[in-house]
């Protein structure tokens, strides 16, 4: 999304060349191929985990922060992997992100005409909101110190990265077409 706010408001008359099909096609394979991929490490340094005690995970989903607690092998190189990986991971698609925006903020203060500058910035801002709440909640789970994570707090902000944010992507884009919110205004006034 930020590469596709980036090409249309930066470079609007080559977007059918730089957003091409074959493009995107690229950009979601390799995606889902470096998503595959982060994962390997994980589960070959998982496998190798000795597990005692309870068997139950105490989270929604078999995450590798839930699984080091049931372990009772030396969890510290597996802590550093985490975050060296969660660092590298995060950190470069956010540096993009947030490099786009830059473009894009600097391409839209050289836009004359107030309305079409409140238009561009109302573009980005709400894919802007649903990034940062996506890399906040990620940061918070896998950048902080094994002594301060909570079981609870783990909980609460995976829910955060696996299901609100998502969620919101649809309703928000959704939102800016006029048609649904002319259709969302008659549920409300019927009620």
């Amino acid at each position: 999304m930020a590469y596709d706010r980036y090409v249309a408001i930066c470079n609007p008359l080559r977007y059918p060349l730089l957003l091409s099909k074959r493009i995107c096609i690229l950009l979601v394979a390799a995606s889902w191929l470096g998503g595959c991929l982060d994962e390997v490490p994980f589960e070959i340094f998982i496998s190798q985990f000795s597990y005692c005690g309870s068997n139950e995970i105490n989270h929604f989903f078999c995450d590798p922060n839930a699984l080091l607690k049931l372990s009772c092998s030396d969890t510290r190189n597996f802590e550093i992997l985490v975050l060296s990986e969660a660092t590298v991971i995060s950190l470069i698609p956010f540096l993009l992100t947030l490099s786009s925006y830059i473009f894009i903020i600097r391409t839209v203060l050289k836009i004359h005409r107030s309305d079409g500058r409140s238009k561009a910035f109302s573009t980005c801002s709400s894919h802007l909101t649903v990034v940062l709440l996506f890399y906040g909640t990620i940061v918070f789970v896998y950048l902080r110190p094994s002594s301060m994570q909570s079981p609870e707090q783990d909980k609460m902000f995976a829910l955060l990265y696996t299901v609100l944010t998502p969620m919101l992507n649809p309703m928000i884009y959704s939102l800016r077409n006029q048609e649904v919110k002319n259709a969302l205004r008659k549920v409300i006034i019927r009620k």
